[in-house]
């Protein structure tokens, strides 16, 4: 799995760069953020690279930002978005902005990015709006900090299929409750709490 390459950028177009690493050029899609920020032809240039497997190709997405690559990520993981319409979605707006329309339940706005109906921005806000950071300069809720075992009580139950605000709201009470100590305890007491 390719996750980051480094070389000299021999050619770029608004959706496509070639890279050049160790003698080899390797083809890779970008997004029109990435394009306009990629330095002159010949310059060593880094890129951030999601690989994506189909039986029938390998193809490579990259990204001047770790951010940029993740939300790339976030946006391949909602039904009916491909890495394909998410390059385009994210040409369409700039990253920071869709984050906020994402989390703002902005449905016109999202609507506004080529390709993108009503339907893929609902299903964008729903997947997507509870996964994503808050845009930067938004006032973030303070947070307690956990512990490790207290984090992977939570991880588990979020991996058991039960909602990150709750699993958290009822850990919490556990933890007031002073019920807390090894993670079977806590994640039993967790778990009875949640059943309420």
């Amino acid at each position: 799995m390719i996750a980051h390459l480094r070389g000299r950028l021999l050619a770029k177009h608004p959706n496509q760069a070639v890279l050049e690493t160790a003698g080899v050029g390797y083809d890779v899609t970008i997004s029109i953020p990435t394009f306009s920020d990629l330095p002159g032809l010949g310059s060593e240039v880094a890129l951030h690279i999601h690989t994506h497997v189909r039986e029938d190709q390998i193809a490579l997405y990259g990204f001047l930002t770790a951010a940029e690559k993740q939300l790339f990520e976030k946006l391949i993981t909602v039904s009916g978005i491909g890495p394909k319409l998410a390059i385009t979605i994210l040409s369409g707006m700039p990253a920071d902005e869709m984050v906020g329309a994402i989390r703002g339940n902005d449905i016109a706005r999202l609507t506004r990015i080529p390709g993108i109906g009503k339907k893929t921005a609902e299903r964008m806000v729903l997947e997507l709006r509870d996964k994503l950071p808050p845009a930067p300069g938004a006032e973030a809720p303070a947070t307690p900090v956990m512990s490790a075992i207290e984090e992977d009580v939570l991880s588990a139950l979020v991996n058991l299929g039960y909602q990150r605000q709750s699993a958290e709201r009822a850990l919490a009470s556990v933890v007031k409750s002073g019920k807390d100590g090894s993670f079977e305890t806590m994640f039993r007491n967790t778990l009875a709490a949640l059943a309420k």
